[in-house]
């Protein structure tokens, strides 16, 4: 069974940084992070592939770097300038492309406020 584990969420202040982490149980060509505020649908929020292509929503462009570490199936979101509007149940994503299944980690809270 494909195992996503989150961790590092918790409360910071607006301004402030926080870096997420997922372990997967194997490797996949694309892995994630998408995040879901109460009373909102889940939205995407970056990829990246195996080597190392990225894709953010505008609305965390120039804040959020993704990253991976292939030899540890592991993905990071590196959050910087935090605002409140960033509060969210953050999820982490792999994709596989032959069987065109998604996986999910358990989510992750983040909570930006002063």
């Amino acid at each position: 069974q494909v195992q996503l584990v989150e961790s590092g969420g918790g409360l910071v202040q607006p301004g402030g940084s926080l870096r997420l982490s997922c372990v997967a149980s194997g490797r996949f060509s694309r892995m994630g992070w998408y995040r879901q505020a109460p009373g909102k649908g889940r939205e995407f929020v970056a990829t990246i592939t195996s080597g190392g292509s990225v894709n953010y929503a505008d609305s965390v462009k120039g804040r959020f770097t993704i990253s991976r570490d292939n030899a540890k199936n592991t993905v990071y979101l590196q959050m910087n300038s935090l605002k409140p509007e960033d509060t969210a149940v953050y999820y982490c994503n792999a994709y596989n492309a032959y069987t065109v299944d998604n996986y999910w980690g358990q989510g992750t809270q983040v909570t930006v406020s002063s």
